[in-house]
């Protein structure tokens, strides 16, 4: 990792640190007048019905902002960012930062100099709704200053890109032969990504209501179940598969025109990863490096990040020929 790249980390984890720093903090300074069981759960109109101890409160908010700012700050090191798309990584880090910080002191001030019962709860608390306004308003302002402040940093700019061409590789099939190529891909973010959702969604039923904790929980569940897809390539197109049968993505072979295998940058190129929709292009980013990229019969590209590329082209082309040949 060169001086840039950890410049680039040290911008993208910052908001997360100090938002740990100023909720850490906030319960150094209140913890004499903190009740030993923190009212941490609320219902829809900020009404109590669930508590944490203080330790769990700790635990909590360090592992989500400390967990997060991680994921951020590796996404940041060692991914292939350039332009618009470093700019709005670093933003959205800082805009959840904000957020999730806000939110989590916000659970603790509540808290204190409330009376206590006899099981050492917090009597009284009420989570009044404008903290959600204010908590969203906090992630669009440090969305901003996260923008600006990355725009000082410097990042190379993409690299251009032709489109796949007729030409390339083809494997050799016998009259009548019948082949296919298929190949597991993943990324180290994919579970670290589940786990996080799902550790958010966990914290959230503690935090939160319990409605708002069934977007990550469920996000979460999905990641997980697409942490290691099978790319296929056979007479049917090409097949995006988890280990459910859905999510599924499917190109048909008679929608492709051609494809080519080269290296592909999910952030510059597709605003980020997963299953990715842009102008004149879609695909799934697993993660950067060699994919397939296959022009459609609409002059859209589809693209999907995969080792081995190179192979599952080859064999793409030769499918598109024998379709062409047959018609």
């Amino acid at each position: 990792m060169n001086l840039k790249s950890v410049g680039r980390v040290v911008l993208t984890a910052l908001p997360f640190l100090l938002a740990l720093a100023v909720d850490l903090l906030l319960f150094a300074t209140h913890r004499d007048r903190l009740p030993a069981q923190l009212a941490s759960h609320f219902v829809g109109n900020g009404r109590v019905d669930d508590y944490a101890g203080q330790s769990s409160y700790l635990v909590v908010t360090t592992l989500v902002l400390l967990g997060t700012g991680l994921l951020w700050a590796l996404m940041a090191g060692f991914g292939k960012f350039a332009g618009t798309a470093h700019r709005m990584l670093v933003a959205f880090g800082y805009s959840f930062a904000a957020l999730i910080g806000y939110l989590l002191g916000a659970v603790l001030l509540i808290n204190v100099d409330a009376v206590e019962d006899a099981q050492g709860r917090g009597q009284g608390v009420h989570f009044p709704m404008w903290h959600m306004a204010v908590a969203l308003g906090a992630g669009v302002v440090a969305f901003g200053l996260g923008y600006l402040a990355a725009a000082l940093t410097p990042v190379p700019e993409p690299d251009g890109d032709d489109g796949p061409e007729a030409g390339g590789e083809r494997v050799a099939l016998g009259a009548g032969e019948v082949a296919g190529w298929a190949r597991g891909t993943g990324s180290w973010w994919l579970p670290l990504t589940a786990l996080l959702l799902i550790g958010t969604g966990t914290a959230m039923l503690f935090t939160a209501s319990r409605p708002l904790a069934v977007l990550p929980l469920v996000l979460g569940l999905l990641t997980a179940s697409f942490a290691r897809p099978y790319v296929t390539v056979d007479r049917r197109g090409i097949t995006v598969s988890g280990l459910l049968p859905w999510p599924r993505v499917r190109v048909p072979l008679d929608r492709i025109e051609a494809a080519v295998s080269r290296d592909i940058s999910p952030f510059a190129e597709y605003g980020g990863w997963g299953y990715r929709i842009r102008p004149g292009r879609s695909g799934v980013m697993i993660r950067s490096g060699e994919g397939i990229v296959a022009r459609l019969t609409s002059g859209r590209d589809f693209a999907v990040t995969v080792d081995d590329s190179a192979t599952g082209v080859a064999l793409l082309n030769t499918l598109i020929d024998q379709r062409r040949t047959d018609h």
